[in-house]
């Protein structure tokens, strides 16, 4: 089978499958695991590159008002590769290319290629796009295999949260951009919640959304964890002095405590494919690391102070 990806996460699900031999072409985000970076890149962005975050949201919020597309298709490269299958998304209008442009590119390639979109807004559906790929690929022995283990791996931080008081859980904001400020939502609030926290401000299950500074400092949070969506931490750290602008900054519990974290959000969280599982366990370690211990292939959440 010859498979391409349009989006991150799902090129991740298909490696966790041993298909990566069978990938022939990925997005021009795909980046993991090594040598995923040196397939053929059948997408394109529109938007400029190394622009300050409040440029890259104009941009978006421009695109978005114009209903016009933030990706696209290089028609020319995903015919050349003949795919028996293409996936991709349409949970994120900011994060693909739009599915109807994929499922029109799709009619006119050669030997009609199977689309597969995933959607999935929890944890629960993250492991069921694993599934269903493996389904549709044939290795539903191998997707069975490698979801037994992820969900071994979540009921181990389950188990050790339900170690605690409801009273010792504390109250975490999470965000996945600075400039505006936007809460993560999705499957985030739910890691929250399995990690020992209480959500300040995520919409369970439902997606990002925009929130002004008035909302964080209302909901004050114990605990405060950055991971921008896209961003590692070099670029995140970037961003981190812009919070200093926000009105009441320094009367917020975590930065009087000194509770104030970023982690590598383009690798962790604003993925939803296997490494959703890394995320919860980094995020547990961070809000209860005498409970949690740090799994040794992950590098602890950065400490930071303003």
């Amino acid at each position: 089978m010859r498979i391409v990806s349009l989006l991150p996460s799902a090129t991740e699900i298909v490696c966790c499958l041993g298909l990566q031999e069978q990938l022939v072409g990925v997005s021009h985000e795909c980046d993991y695991p090594p040598g995923v970076e040196q397939l053929p890149a059948v997408t394109r962005t529109l938007i400029p590159p190394n622009l300050p975050s409040g440029e890259i949201d104009a941009h978006v919020r421009d695109y978005l008002s114009k209903e016009s597309a933030l990706y696209s298709l290089r028609l020319d490269i995903l015919e050349e590769l003949k795919p028996d299958l293409i996936v991709t998304q349409a949970i994120c209008e900011v994060c693909a290319v739009a599915e109807t442009e994929v499922q029109q590119a799709a009619g006119m390639l050669p030997g009609n290629p199977e689309v597969v979109n995933l959607e999935p807004m929890s944890l629960e559906d993250v492991f069921n796009t694993i599934r269903i790929l493996g389904e549709r690929t044939g290795n539903s022995n191998n997707a069975n295999q490698v979801l037994g283990e992820y969900k071994q791996r979540v009921a181990t931080v389950v188990n050790r949260t339900n170690e605690l008081s409801s009273k010792d859980y504390p109250k975490v904001g999470f965000l996945e951009w600075i400039d505006p400020l936007f809460n993560a939502g999705h499957w985030t609030p739910e890691l929250i919640n399995m990690a020992g926290g209480k959500d300040c401000f995520g919409r369970l299950n439902k997606p990002s959304y925009t929130i002004p500074s008035t909302a964080l400092i209302t909901a004050n949070p114990e605990i405060l964890v950055i991971a921008l969506c896209g961003f590692n931490e070099e670029r995140t750290a970037q961003d981190l002095p812009l919070l200093r602008k926000i009105e009441g900054w320094n009367k917020l519990q975590c930065v009087k405590s000194g509770e104030l974290y970023y982690a590598d959000g383009n690798a962790y969280f604003s993925r939803p494919g296997p490494r959703l599982v890394d995320s919860l366990e980094l995020l547990a370690h961070t809000l209860h690391a005498e409970l949690h211990p740090l799994p040794s292939h992950l590098n602890a959440a950065v400490k930071f102070s303003l």
